[in-house]
């Protein structure tokens, strides 16, 4: 059943707005013309895309007149003479920048309208002001908990509408404006940090090339161990006695800061470092300083960046370590001292023992053994996979962690590929003879 228009040009102050002429408003609704879009005329200067879409919505045909002649002077203007109609219209293009819509409609009454317009994902942020007739304070409380951005009672006053209208508008303009501004300020901390842990990997990589350009290790040793650290870690993460270190991105931490772990060869004097045979005592007292002085360069790179009470001290707790500044450093660090150590504490160069080890050197010190054994150098052949796999069983809890031994088992087939993939070659081989003779000392 259709009703009469409900205040929309009641007075005579709102009918040179440009309401109809009388014999369309007392026509049955049925015989009236309902517009879907008015026609938006551009303002000198502006194009017509630029101006602001609003959707009004109403049953009455005449109260869409009157607020489309009112408000097409300064926004595109399109119209639905129902719920449902106002549904579809507001999910098209053009999305409307905002609704004004009528309460009381036969069928969907403005708060179903409402409620359609919250579920759509396209939809649900679009402003609404309530234009009705019902100015009870409960029905406006209503609109408001449903939603609804304002409230303009009928009659409607054209100033009034216009002035509500626009503050909606710049309200969505500056949220819009914020959200960009977001999506923006995300996207540029996200690239620096990209830009920032790129840094990182190059200038780790080229610190470890560093040191492996004056030892007898090809850059393959490099990729194998930070690899088999990674395998490893994976494979601890759940494990109960990790689970607090190797979480929550700390195993990424670990992995980066895994290819400095000999950075302290380049302190190793070319006639020990490069000397193909075996050590003599003495030499090898001097050999295993090259934790010391790899912990302590990178150390002192640490205290040269930042304050005291910056620095990570060894060993630190794994939430401490993704919230400190240069955290892969720390982690750099400990590896670097204590990767030679042993889990019965007969290793170098403090003689920690069990648990007292950190953790990422617990990895190293398996991968850095497996890798020497199974791989290829300038001095020796590759001994055969499966026998350097049975020396590392062997050394459960004895040279190291019981539980990364078990890791190491349960993911040999992994260990298999990388070592395969990462095999030295002839050409590698030749590179790095061809490199160490630049630095191999002459005789007299």
């Amino acid at each position: 059943m259709t009703r009469p228009p409900t205040g929309l040009a009641a007075s005579s102050v709102d009918r040179p707005i440009g309401a109809a002429p009388r014999s369309d408003r007392l026509a049955p609704f049925s015989e009236r013309p309902t517009p879907t879009s008015f026609p938006t005329p551009s303002a000198p200067g502006a194009a017509h895309a630029e101006r602001e879409t609003i959707l009004t919505v109403d049953d009455m045909a005449e109260n869409l007149m009157v607020l489309g002649e009112l408000l097409q002077k300064h926004y595109r203007v399109r119209a639905a003479n129902s719920g449902a109609r106002a549904l579809q219209v507001a999910a098209s293009d053009p999305v409307p920048d905002l609704i004004l819509l009528d309460v009381m409609m036969p069928g969907m009454d403005g708060y179903a309208v409402l409620r359609g317009l919250r579920a759509m994902e396209a939809t649900r942020h679009i402003p609404v002001i309530f234009v009705t007739a019902m100015d009870a304070s409960e029905d406006e409380e209503l609109g408001l908990e449903l939603g609804a951005a304002d409230y303009i009672t009928k009659p409607i006053k054209p100033a009034v509408v216009l002035a509500r209208v626009r503050a909606q508008l710049e309200l969505k303009r500056a949220r819009e404006w914020l959200q960009d501004k977001n999506v923006w300020l995300e996207r540029e901390v996200a690239r620096r940090m990209r830009d920032a842990h790129e840094i990182q990997d190059a200038s780790i990589r080229a610190l470890a090339g560093l040191a492996e350009a004056r030892d007898l290790e090809t850059g393959l040793h490099i990729r194998r161990t930070q690899q088999y650290v990674a395998v490893l870690g994976a494979s601890l993460r759940d494990h109960p006695h990790f689970t607090g270190y190797l979480r929550d991105g700390v195993l990424d931490i670990v992995v980066k800061a895994a290819p400095l772990h000999d950075i302290g060869k380049v302190g190793i004097p070319d006639q020990i470092l490069l000397k193909p045979g075996r050590l003599t005592e003495a030499e090898f007292v001097i050999m295993r300083t090259h934790s010391r002085i790899g912990a302590d360069a990178i150390d002192g790179a640490l205290r040269g960046e930042l304050s005291e009470g910056q620095v990570a001290p060894p060993d630190p707790p794994a939430a401490d370590l993704r919230l400190m500044p240069l955290g892969f450093l720390a982690v750099a660090r400990d590896i670097a001292r204590s990767h030679h150590e042993r889990w019965d504490g007969q290793g170098y160069p403090d003689g920690l023992a069990g648990a007292a080890i950190p953790v990422p050197a617990r990895l190293m010190a398996l991968a850095d053994v497996f890798d020497a054994l199974s791989s290829q150098r300038v001095y020796k052949p590759a001994m055969p996979f499966e026998e350097a796999a049975a020396i590392i069983r062997e050394g459960r809890s004895t040279q190291f962690d019981p539980d990364v031994v078990d890791a190491f088992v349960d993911r040999i087939h992994d260990f298999r590929t990388i070592h395969e993939a990462l095999a030295e070659t002839e050409a590698s081989m030749g590179a790095k003879v061809a490199q160490t003779a630049i630095f191999t000392p002459v005789d007299g």
